[in-house]
């Protein structure tokens, strides 16, 4: 898995196939408290994303771990929105990785070789992460991180947890969120478990038996019911804030300072560092003592100390500029492979699971694990029966890296050539590592997972239609397609008349249907599971285009593009492919939306029956125009090219602060680009402004346009 795909299309299906394995594991790890892989495999697939990323910076997709934080908040407690959203930390594993860190930081900020980084360094605690709300200095909400933009409302659980002050001194500002970590310590863990197993003993029942800490913390703390979680022996461990009416300090070392004066508890192997040289020094005296720590570790977290720097750093995707994770070395351990399952997703994929003899690797009981594709059980030439070495880094995946019994003489795993859910052939274009189910829609396997992540908490979010519901309806053949969800008030009165569905709960769900009935596009969009089209490139493509209709006409464009373009006489297909695919990119004319994404598009609309679900579907929704949140400027919805050297800040700040006011960035000018930032250096680009009569500004001009946005 070291070598990088050689094309294209090699690196946007494994990309996708990065995404659909992560996104499960992250949804079995923060929504559902049961991961089924340990921690090595996961930071080695997020590892193995970011490369090919950084390798086809064009393919970057929507759901693409490096964007995304968490999973969508469970269904049985109430969802809050976060007030300032609820991030996530890029990694490191080596000292080299947090030495670029810094320097990633120098040069975004354009740091002379004078200025120090400053950095804190704490413990990476493994629980979950929690939000602490005060208003008037009184603990108003309580909320776990979610998906980070919205999290589930636990006001009354943590006001259980003693570590929790209730009210914060009179010193403390109007309104604080204090952020940290909920979890139960090692000692606390085992005898909880032990008392569970007793109590069980005791009922006859069978006991339930947590995994490790962290699974016992955010079982606990998200209970129905405050006083379970008030019997279970939680803690609190503050490391940052949210939204806040004011700053108790200019530095993240004080303002933590300040924050452990009110009473929160922040580790003493807290430190602020004054450069990377001793923050390094800290990880290695932290990872000495993990062992000896009450609660588990896995890394150590560095922040860039100055919080004017922080602020001018921001964010990319889910993670701040301005804090990394350096995670401990992955742990492993040996097992036997007792099967390998074949599992068809929604797009068709055909995923071998490996089903394994449990074995505990770094406190979590892994049973199964991803073999990615066929090409990497024959890299590997498992079998079942064979004994392998499982590898756990970061905190869900886990992955097998060594197989250690090839001299048995037993025949080799054959991949299947057909869909074992409906007997439809298996392919594998060309190029690509995944085989695919060819059967599409009358595909069972694929027909459910399509609807369920049409209704999933990320698309369109319909309370009622769980994975059972969905069953049932589609056995009774009244839903095949998207837009049928929206005509199951026809069935009203036969879904009285079947078992288990009153009155209250028929009107809930078709209530829950109707109130999406105006959805939001880019969740629409998402939802409709097109390949390469996550969340987050949904949402790139609405704010470009605003309208559904614009898409379908959009995908017409390249349609015709891509018919247009032939290869010249004697042209390598390589060279054709490259000239097409920047051709479809610079149409599409999106920051992060590249060749992949236009194919996939005009793939979709091409096939007759896609529009036809899509025409069916518009007749029965009528999405708003989609609107970016972003502060109102002059450049909102515009393009902006930077040209030439910018001389205060950084082209990775002035991008970040162009999109921050709704703007776009594009990398060269055209009739499309509406103003052109001009520093010293600035060539060609100049002449054909001029030429399209652009308006042009200095540096200087531009960042009065930023401050009057303030």
């Amino acid at each position: 898995m070291d070598t990088l795909p050689a094309t294209d299309i090699e690196a946007a299906a494994e990309l996708e196939a990065l995404a659909a394995q992560i996104a499960r594991h992250n949804a079995l790890y923060h929504t559902e408290d049961s991961p089924e892989i340990s921690d090595a495999a996961y930071d080695a697939l997020v590892r193995r994303n970011a490369a090919i990323e950084a390798a086809f910076p064009h393919l970057v997709r929507a759901d693409s771990p490096s964007k995304l934080v968490g999973a969508a908040p469970a269904g049985h407690l109430a969802k809050v929105p976060h007030a300032r959203a609820m991030m996530s930390l890029d990694n490191a594993f080596s000292d080299e990785d947090v030495i670029e860190f810094v320097l990633r930081v120098r040069r975004f900020l354009s740091l002379g070789e004078g200025d120090r980084v400053a950095l804190t360094a704490e413990p990476k605690i493994d629980g979950l992460s929690c939000s602490l709300r005060y208003e008037n200095r009184r603990l108003v909400l309580a909320a776990t991180r979610g998906d980070g933009q919205v999290g589930e409302n636990v006001t009354a659980n943590a006001l259980t947890i003693a570590d929790i002050p209730t009210e914060l001194p009179a010193d403390a500002p109007d309104v604080f969120e204090v952020r940290g970590e909920v979890y139960m310590a090692k000692d606390d863990f085992l005898a909880l478990n032990a008392r569970l197993l007793a109590e069980a003993e005791d009922s006859g029942k069978e006991a339930r038996q947590f995994a490790n800490p962290r699974n016992a913390a955010a079982g606990s703390l998200r209970q129905k019911d405050a006083s379970v979680t008030a019997a279970r022996p939680l803690r609190f461990l503050a490391h940052g804030w949210g939204e806040t009416s004011a700053l108790p300090g200019d530095s993240q070392f004080a303002v933590m300072k300040a924050i452990a004066r009110w009473g929160f508890p922040v580790h003493p192997l807290f430190v602020e560092c004054v450069q990377v040289e001793p923050a390094l020094a800290q990880y290695r005296k932290i990872e000495k003592l993990r062992a000896d720590l009450p609660f588990d570790i896995d890394g150590v977290v560095y922040k860039v100390d100055r919080l004017d720097w922080q602020e001018r750093l921001g964010s990319v995707g889910r993670a701040p500029r301005w804090a990394i994770a350096h995670k401990f070395p992955a742990e492993r351990a040996e097992t036997t492979l007792r099967d390998i399952d074949i599992q068809v997703g929604r797009t068709g994929k055909l995923t071998p699971v490996a089903r394994l003899e449990p074995v505990t690797v770094g406190g979590v009981v892994v049973t199964n694990a991803t073999l990615h594709n066929a090409d990497e059980i024959e890299r590997l030439g498992v079998r079942p029966g064979d004994r392998v070495v499982l590898q756990r880094a970061g905190d869900v995946i886990p992955q097998i890296v060594e197989n250690l019994t090839r001299d048995v003489e037993r025949p080799a795993f054959v991949f299947p050539t057909h869909c074992p859910i409906c007997q439809s052939e298996a392919t594998r274009e060309e190029g690509e590592v995944d085989v695919r189910c060819t059967g599409g829609l009358i595909c069972p396997a694929q027909r459910l997972e399509r609807l369920k992540h049409f209704v999933s908490r990320g698309a369109l979010d319909i309370e009622g239609l769980g994975e059972k519901t969905i069953v049932e309806f589609l056995e009774l053949g009244w839903i095949s397609e998207p837009a049928d969800i929206f005509r199951l008030s026809q069935h009203r009165d036969a879904l009285l008349g079947r078992e288990g569905w009153k009155e209250k709960s028929v009107d809930n769900l078709l209530a829950a249907i109707e109130a999406k009935r105006a959805p939001d596009a880019a969740r629409l969009l998402f939802g409709l599971g097109i390949r390469h089209i996550g969340s987050i490139t949904a949402r790139d493509l609405m704010k470009r285009l605003e309208t559904l209709p614009a898409l379908a006409t959009l995908a017409d464009e390249i349609i015709a593009l891509r018919a247009s373009i032939t290869p010249a006489l004697g042209e390598p297909e390589a060279k054709f492919h490259a000239r097409r695919d920047k051709a479809i990119a610079e149409h599409i004319g999106i920051e992060n939306v590249g060749a992949a994404v236009g194919h996939a598009l005009a793939d979709f609309f091409h096939e007759p029956h896609n529009r036809a679900v899509w025409d069916d579907l518009l007749a029965e929704v009528t999405p708003p125009p989609f609107v970016v949140e972003a502060r109102d400027s002059e450049v909102s919805g515009k393009t902006v090219v930077f040209t030439g050297s910018l001389e205060t800040l950084s082209r990775d700040e002035a991008k970040a602060q162009a999109e921050s006011l709704g703007a776009r960035v594009s990398g060269s000018v055209s009739a499309k680009t509406d103003l052109i930032v001009a520093g010293p250096g600035a060539g060609s680009k100049l002449k054909k402004a001029a030429d399209l009569g652009i308006r042009v500004i200095d540096e200087a001009a531009w960042n009065a346009i930023v401050t009057a946005a303030r």
